[in-house]
């Protein structure tokens, strides 16, 4: 796992990182213990869901904040990413249609056709912005349900499925 994740001298060397990198010193934001691990995910996924842009650095700063490893929350953030956005947005969409009962209307059916549009030129920010303007309440609802659960989640998951490894419990180390 390690070997996927972003060190600290790799996040020290990012400029939009420098507000920020006086912390990294903090070992704590290093470590891999239970709580640690389970914040960072839950953090990282929240923002990976909620926030379109600048994902890494509201996880990092909030990962800081609450002495959550940082490089995993980063990391977590990827949930989101050119392949799984698409599909991710549509259904938040959808989902938040559903819970505020919007109409299917002819806005929704050409949104649905932007959509498809974006997957192949995703290159076009000003058509992903009008795109998601567009989709207005039921997506930023969708959004907002998506981030909680997958932060919800994410943070049982990995504290039910955390097991410290055979040489911490032999007070080798860990």
């Amino acid at each position: 796992m390690r070997r996927w994740l972003p060190t600290r001298e790799e996040l020290r060397a990012k400029p939009w990182l420098a507000p920020l990198a006086h912390h990294f010193e903090n070992e704590r934001l290093w470590h891999t213990d239970r709580g640690s691990v389970a914040r960072a995910v839950a953090i990282g996924l929240f923002f990976g869901f909620m926030i379109p842009v600048a994902q890494f650095l509201f996880a990092i700063a909030l990962a800081i904040a609450l002495r959550a490893n940082v490089a995993i929350a980063a990391a977590a953030t990827l949930v989101t990413n050119p392949f799984t956005f698409p599909p991710i947005y549509w259904a938040a969409y959808k989902v938040g249609g559903a819970l505020i009962d919007a109409p299917d209307d002819a806005a929704a059916l050409q949104l649905e056709r932007d959509t498809e549009v974006l997957v192949h030129e995703a290159t076009n920010v000003e058509g992903l912005w009008a795109t998601l303007q567009a989709a207005g309440a039921p997506l930023v609802i969708g959004l907002a349900v998506f981030a909680v659960s997958a932060a919800i989640i994410g943070f049982c998951a990995a504290w039910l499925l955390w097991r410290p490894r055979a040489d911490a419990q032999d007070g080798r180390g860990g």
